[in-house]
Parts: C-alpha cells; sequence; structure tokens
C-alpha cells in the first residue's frame, strides 16, 4: 500500500482528498491540532496523524522524523488574506509568504530523500490566484505566483526521479472561501458558484494515479458557472 502525507488534512480540501484515498493509501494526516488530526485519522480504514506547525521549523523536522517510507505530498495547507497593498503589515507578508511558500518548501525538501527512493509525487494544491490577480488580492496572489515558481523548478529538478503537479483550483466552497468572500464585501453567497471540495480531490486523484511514463505538471479546475 502507498503512503501519502497530506497537509492541512483536517478541513475542506485537504480533509476530502484523504478521504477520497483512504481506500488505496495509507494516508498520513497532517494538521497543527492534535485533536483535529485525531478525529480524521479515526474516519480513516488506514491513516496516522502528522502534527506540526508547519511554520515552525524545528516542529516540522521533529514531525518528519517519524515518517520511514513516503510516495507522495499532497501541500493543501495555507492561508488566505484580503486588502489592498496599502493596508498589508510586513507581519501580514511575511505570514503569508511563511506558510503558501516557505514551509511546503521546506517540508519537501526534507522529505526529498524518501520521495525519491519511491520515486514519488509531489502534489501542490495551488489557486487561480498563482496564474491571476486582482484588486484586494495581492498578498494572496503574491504567494501563490511564487509557490507555483517553486513548483515549476522542483519539477525540473527532480525530474526523472519525482513527479511534480500544481493543481490551481478556482473558488471552492470551503470554509476559507466563504470568510474570503465576506471579507470582499460580497453577498449572497452561491454555492453553486464555487467548485465542490470533492471536484478537486478528484483532480488530486487523477495525478496521484497517473502511470509511470506520465508526468501530470500542471492541471486549471475552475466552477462551470462562474
Amino acid at each position: 500500500m502507498r503512503t501519502v502525507l497530506i497537509t492541512g488534512a483536517t478541513r475542506g480540501i485537504g480533509r476530502e482528498v484523504a478521504r477520497q484515498l483512504a481506500d488505496e493509501w495509507h494516508v498520513i494526516v497532517g494538521g497543527t491540532s492534535q485533536e483535529g488530526v485525531d478525529g480524521v485519522v479515526a474516519e480513516l480504514p488506514d491513516a496516522s496523524a502528522f502534527v506540526a506547525d508547519l511554520s515552525d521549523e524545528e516542529a516540522t523536522a521533529r514531525a518528519v522524523a517519524g515518517i520511514d517510507r513516503l510516495d507522495a505530498i499532497v501541500h493543501s495547507a495555507g492561508v488566505v488574506a484580503h486588502g489592498t497593498s496599502d493596508t498589508h503589515t510586513r507581519e501580514q507578508w511575511r505570514r503569508m509568504m511563511e506558510v503558501n511558500v516557505i514551509a511546503p518548501s521546506h517540508l519537501t525538501a526534507l522529505l526529498l530523500p524518501k520521495l525519491r527512493e519511491a520515486e514519488g509525487h509531489v502534489v501542490v494544491i495551488n489557486s487561480k490566484g498563482g496564474f491571476t490577480a486582482g484588486p484586494g488580492g495581492g498578498m494572496y496572489a503574491a504567494s501563490k505566483h511564487a509557490l507555483r515558481a517553486w513548483a515549476d523548478v522542483l519539477r525540473q529538478e527532480e525530474r526523472g526521479r519525482v513527479r511534480v503537479t500544481s493543481i490551481h483550483p478556482g473558488r471552492t466552497d470551503t470554509d476559507m472561501q466563504r470568510e474570503q468572500q465576506a471579507a470582499e464585501g460580497r453577498g449572497g453567497y452561491d454555492p453553486e458558484k464555487v467548485l465542490a471540495v470533492g471536484s478537486v480531490a478528484k483532480a488530486v486523484v487523477f495525478a496521484l494515479n497517473s502511470t509511470p511514463d506520465a508526468s501530470i505538471e500542471t492541471l486549471t479546475i475552475y466552477p462551470a458557472k462562474w
């Protein structure tokens, strides 16, 4: 049975990815809360816990030390913020880049030896914001552009050893999306104009199940009615 580590697996897209992979993978459930992680682990047939604040370098290294084998990692953890360019503080910028870019890069670097041994796979759940940016979303989009660039470089560096897939969903029906639309002043949240988390998770499963001769490099998935 293959083993996958999913960060941000206690909510939203990450949790749904864990659910969809559970029948065929050993799922390492990543999250910052022991209670939250344990709750997801208990729901799955073959799972274990990975509890760490990924912005904490030492905590991340300690958590990684418990992983013996790894076939794939799905980076689903992330943060979002809304505000115009004249309102962002340095602390907000640091937090955004730390969680959305530095943390996945550092975690992947720690796990690359095991991923190489398994001829494994790195899946990065990015965003439409990795390609475009609009008013109020500059800080978030900047982090997602940087995340895409990092994944593109990693793919080139590891080609033939580890596959790297970037998945760019549009607005998706998560708690984070509801919070973001509220911050943007959008009234009347319409779930028909956002993606279901299951649709994004299916894209992740598709990439992970690609045949050994194929590298699914970039996938975009947007709501049909947006």
